[in-house]
């Protein structure tokens, strides 16, 4: 399973076990589509033989046939555990096609002064490139094709005096087996790149599942860290002033405790508002961004600058957007030790560009590799969600100091889409 389309080869895709099942699954269906055919071959010589009976040995052409339909059963039930060992050598039961076709053919004319079971027999190599052309292996069919046609020829020129056939037929029988040979070839071909593409689709599928699964894990546990970080704590230290008010009836622990409860509600409303933002369903892009620097910032202790004049409407792209941007201000929160950090939202023609840009310590030319290597997807999988509408984000160092993404995804006319796109 060696074959190549582009950059995708078999024996890649068959490392996955699921996608292991399926190239299988399709190898054994051109296997039992090759049995098939092959049966028909079988049918054919055995009615040839004895309706198209030869001149002279008959016996031996009867003990070829009665050997090839032995060797077609057990190749047939060979194939019945469905394994990988019989996939790898079934290409050379197509020599033993040709092979035994030529023998019967010879056989049944070469020693006869006038005989028409050659004639007919020689008919049977149009079969041989349709068999090889059930393989997924191009190269393999090309290499069944020529000898096949080989084969034929020598076998026409062997058994000519025979039948009488004029040499113009020979030449003309051999152009239509050569270009069904190549038509074999092309139509293995096309079968592999079939199954290439199942494979490359469903090989993606899996990876698509397992990043979904992975940045769900990240979500909560991101989620986690901002309650403990933020609310929690504020809860706990409302909790202890609490009980230090009963003792004491101090008032600046009852103003400590109103203090400590207005931050919790702010953050608890802050998260929820990243989580499932209603203000961009109901005041826009641009509005549901500031609200969303504003917390950022204000839990980070940074400057949120916001240019956002030139967007009002609402576009499909809305939510990749704005996902981008609140994970992007997080990784600037959390990561890059900003004092400043710079959202801009513009239109580009028919392009939307999204850019965050801060004054931290940067990102390292290897550092996103290395983070995706460690589990970190987060900008990974929304590169993956702008991509998947037709968009790209870029990481970028911003000059004198800091980082930039920016994210450029083309917005759908409106009539074409007239709600929000969801994330894929």
């Amino acid at each position: 399973m060696a074959a190549v389309l582009g950059e995708v080869r078999l024996d890649e895709l068959a490392r996955t076990p699921e996608l292991r099942d399926v190239l299988l699954r399709h190898a054994y269906r051109s296997v039992w589509v090759q049995l098939g055919l092959r049966v028909l071959l079988v049918v054919f010589v055995a009615l040839t033989i004895g309706f198209v009976p030869p001149e002279h040995d008959l016996a031996a052409c009867w003990s070829i046939v009665t050997g090839y339909v032995v060797w077609a059963a057990a190749l047939a039930a060979l194939t019945r555990d469905r394994g990988v060992a019989p996939l790898r050598w079934m290409w050379l039961a197509l020599l033993v096609d040709t092979c035994a076709l030529s023998a019967l053919t010879l056989v049944s004319g070469i020693a006869a002064e006038q005989s028409w079971t050659a004639d007919v027999l020689v008919n049977g190599f149009y079969v041989i490139p349709m068999l090889a052309a059930t393989s997924l292996r191009p190269m393999v069919c090309a290499a069944i094709a020529l000898p096949t046609l080989a084969a034929s020829v020598v076998v026409s020129v062997l058994t000519q005096q025979a039948n009488a056939e004029p040499w113009s037929s020979i030449l003309l029988r051999s152009l239509v087996l050569a270009g069904l040979g190549a038509g074999s070839v092309a139509l293995s071909a096309v079968q592999l790149s079939r199954v290439l593409t199942i494979g490359s689709l469903l090989r993606e599928r899996t990876g698509l599942l397992d990043d979904i699964v992975s940045v769900e894990a990240r979500e909560q546990a991101l989620l986690a860290e901002n309650l403990h970080d933020g609310a929690l704590q504020y809860l706990l230290a409302a909790r202890q002033d609490l009980e230090d008010a009963r003792d004491s009836g101090d008032p600046a622990s009852f103003d400590r405790i109103s203090h400590a409860l207005r931050e919790s509600s702010t953050l608890l409303r802050s998260t929820v508002s990243e989580l499932h933002p209603a203000v961009l369903e109901q005041a826009g892009l641009a509005r549901a961004l500031a609200d969303l620097a504003a917390g950022v910032a204000a839990r980070a202790r940074l400057t949120a600058e916001l240019d956002l004049a030139d967007w009002s409407e609402p576009t499909a792209v809305d939510r990749v957007l704005f996902a981008a941007a609140r994970e992007a201000l997080t990784n600037v929160a959390k990561h890059a030790h900003a004092r400043t950090v710079l959202v801009s939202l513009h239109r580009d023609g028919p392009d939307a560009v999204l850019i965050v840009s801060d004054d931290g310590r940067g990102i390292a030319g290897d550092a996103l590799a290395q983070r995706l290597a460690d589990g970190h997807i987060g900008l990974a999988s929304h590169r993956t969600r702008v991509a998947a509408v037709g968009g790209e984000l870029q990481v970028e160092p911003n000059l004198p100091v800091g980082t930039r993404i920016r994210v450029r995804v083309p917005v759908p006319e409106r009539s074409a889409s007239p709600r929000p796109a969801r994330l894929p």
